[in-house]
């Protein structure tokens, strides 16, 4: 679970990380299409989703996609198939 993540949307792609307490931990994002650095954080200082979401407002849509990503890495699928066969 530990390791480096890439997020992906309209052209951004934030790169983040889990910690072993399932903290994530932004540490970059790109402008895929420009190729361009958006933002970068120094090791030991990643905000975490709700900073980055403090600090970089505008990109709403790249933490809601994080924080999928993050929930569908921490819940394993077996999990996520037997709470939707609940709800039916």
């Amino acid at each position: 679970m530990d390791g480096i993540h890439r997020t992906e949307v309209d052209g951004l792609q934030a790169t983040w990380q889990l910690n072993q307490r399932h903290e994530i931990g932004i540490m970059c994002v790109h402008n895929t299409s420009e190729a361009t650095q958006v933002a970068s954080f120094e090791p030991g200082d990643y905000p975490d989703l709700v900073q980055a979401r403090e600090r970089l407002p505008k990109l709403a849509k790249l933490w809601d996609a994080v924080r999928h990503d993050f929930w569908t890495e921490v819940i394993p699928a077996h999990c996520r198939s037997r709470a939707f066969e609940t709800r039916e």
